[in-house]
C-alpha cells in the first residue's frame, strides 16, 4: 500500500510505478532514515505531539530494523515506492498503530532532505579520513626522496632539474586544498531541514532545535521552503569530488607515462596493475588508466545535477529524485579512487637512478648556466642568449652541458671559468633554490 494511497481509485500503472520507485538505489541510506526517524520520534515524545509510550515503542522498533538490516535479519526490497515507506511499513508491521503516528509533522520532503544531507555529510567524513591518509602516504614520499634528483617539466619537455619530494609535495598542497574545500562545505551543509514539513513547516509544536542537536547539526535550517528545495549542498560536494577526481587524474596521467618503457621511472606493484590476454610480456597501468578515465563520470554528475535544479520552481519537484543515482555514483568512485591511489602509491617502486639521469639530459640546468652568468656580471637576456648558444653547441656535440670543454665554453664566452661545472652540477642547481616553496627548502 502507498502512502499517499487514499486519494486514489485505481491502480497504479506498472511502469510508472517501476519509472516513479527509487528503493533501488536510496535503500543505501537506511541508517540515515532510521537516525532520523528516532530523532523525530523522540522529539514529538517530548514535546507531548505523541505519547512518550508510542515515542518509546517507535524508537525501540526503529532500532530493532536497523538491527536486523545490519545482520542481514531483514532484506530492503518488495514493493514499497522507497526507503521511507519501507521504513515506515516494516515499523507499523512491527508495533501496530503506534508505528502510524511516527509521520506526525513530517512529510517525505523534509525527509529526504534529511537523508540525503546526512548521508553526504557522513560520506564526506569518510572521504576526509580517506585524504588524510593519501596525505600521509606523500608526507612518507617527501620525507624518503628529498635528495631523489628527477627533472622537473614544462610542456611535457624536460625544464629544470627537482627532487621527486618537491613533485611530490605539489600533489600534496592540491589534497589539502580538498581538505578545505570539504570542510567549507561540510559547514555550509551542516543545518538541518527536519521539521519543514512539505515546504510551509507545520501546526504542530515541533521543537526543531532539539533535533537538530539529536542528529548533530549545528542549527535548523531557516526558510522552511528553502529546505526542502536545497541542493547547493550537493552540487558543492560535488564539485568537490570532481576537483578531488582532477587531481587524482593528473597524477595517474603522469604514472603512465612515468611507468612506460621510455621514461621507467616507476614499477607499480603487480597489485594495482593487469595483464595482456595476447601480449604475455605487457604489464599495463590499468588502475591509474581508470582513475584519469573514470574522472568524465565523476564531472558528469555534477553537470547533471546542475541541468536537474536549473528550471525547477519552489519548492519540492519529483525531478529532484534525479539527484542520487549520479551523485552516489559521483561519491563511490571518488572514494575508491582516493583508497587505490594510495595503495598504488604505497607500494610503488620509484627508479632513482634512472630519474637522475634522466635530470643531467634535456638542459635541465641550462637556467642555471644563465644564473651564473648573470652573477659573473652578464644581464641576464645577453646571458640567456649565450645559453641558447651553447645548447645549440652541445646539440652538435651530442652531449650535456656538463660535458663541454672549458674550451667550449670559453668560445662561446670569456666569462666562464672552472668554477662552471660545481656551478651546474644536479646537486648544486637544486640546493640553490631555496626561496619559499622551492626544491632546494627541502634539503
Amino acid at each position: 500500500m502507498k502512502l499517499w494511497g487514499g486519494r486514489f481509485t485505481e491502480a497504479e500503472d506498472a511502469l510508472t510505478e517501476a519509472f516513479n520507485e527509487s528503493l533501488s538505489f536510496d535503500k543505501r541510506m537506511y541508517r540515515q532514515d532510521i537516525r532520523g526517524s528516532i530523532a523525530h520520534a523522540k522529539m514529538l515524545g517530548k514535546q507531548g505531539i505523541i505519547s512518550e509510550e508510542d515515542s518509546e515503542a517507535i524508537v525501540k522498533g526503529l532500532e530493532g530494523i536497523l538491527s536486523d538490516i545490519e545482520a542481514g535479519k531483514l532484506t530492503i526490497g518488495g514493493s514499497a515506492e522507497d526507503i521511507h515507506s519501507f521504513i515506515e511499513a516494516e515499523l507499523t508491521e512491527r508495533i501496530g498503530e503506534a508505528g502510524k503516528r511516527l509521520h506526525t509533522g513530517r512529510s517525505r520532503n523534509d525527509q529526504v532532505a534529511l537523508d540525503m544531507k546526512m548521508y553526504t555529510r557522513d560520506h564526506m567524513d569518510s572521504m576526509v579520513v580517506e585524504i588524510k591518509e593519501l596525505i600521509n602516504t606523500f608526507e612518507k614520499l617527501i620525507n624518503e626522496n628529498r635528495d631523489t634528483y628527477m627533472p622537473g617539466f614544462t610542456h611535457l619537455q624536460k625544464a629544470q632539474p627537482t627532487t621527486l619530494a618537491h613533485h611530490m609535495g605539489a600533489y600534496k598542497e592540491m589534497l589539502q586544498r580538498d581538505l578545505s574545500r570539504l570542510g567549507d562545505t561540510r559547514e555550509r551543509l551542516n543545518e538541518c531541514p527536519l521539521g519543514a514539513g512539505a515546504f510551509a513547516g507545520t501546526t504542530y509544536p515541533l521543537d526543531r532545535d532539539y533535533t537538530a542537536k539529536l542528529l548533530e547539526f549545528r542549527k535548523p535550517t531557516n526558510n522552511s521552503m528553502d529546505s526542502v528545495s536545497d541542493r547547493d549542498y550537493l552540487l558543492e560536494y560535488l564539485f568537490d569530488l570532481s576537483t578531488i577526481q582532477m587531481h587524482l587524474s593528473r597524477l595517474s596521467e603522469e604514472i603512465i607515462i612515468w611507468n612506460s618503457n621510455e621514461y621507467r621511472f616507476v614499477r607499480i606493484s603487480d597489485a594495482y596493475s593487469t595483464g595482456s590476454s595476447i601480449m604475455p610480456q605487457k604489464k599495463n597501468p590499468d588502475i591509474a588508466e581508470l582513475i584519469r578515465g573514470k574522472t568524465g563520470r565523476v564531472y558528469g554528475a555534477l553537470q547533471s545535477l546542475l541541468v536537474v535544479m536549473k528550471g525547477l520552481p519552489l519548492a519540492y519537484n519529483k525531478d529532484m529524485q534525479e539527484d542520487k543515482e549520479f551523485a552516489f555514483d559521483a561519491m563511490d568512485t571518488v572514494l575508491d579512487s582516493v583508497k587505490l591511489m594510495n595503495g598504488m602509491l604505497s607500494t610503488i617502486t620509484f627508479n632513482k637512478k634512472r630519474m637522475e639521469d634522466s635530470a643531467k639530459r634535456g638542459f635541465t640546468n641550462a637556467t642555471d648556466v644563465a644564473d651564473y652568468l648573470v652573477r659573473k656580471g652578464v644581464p641576464f637576456r645577453t646571458a640567456h642568449g649565450i645559453v641558447g648558444e651553447l645548447v645549440l653547441l652541445c646539440e652538435e656535440k651530442k652531449c650535456a652541458l656538463d660535458d663541454l670543454t672549458l674550451s667550449d665554453y670559453k668560445n662561446i664566452c670569456d666569462k666562464i671559468d672552472e668554477d662552471i661545472y660545481d656551478a651546474i652540477s644536479l646537486e648544486t642547481c637544486v640546493k640553490n633554490r631555496k626561496t619559499t616553496g622551492a626544491p632546494g627548502e627541502l634539503l
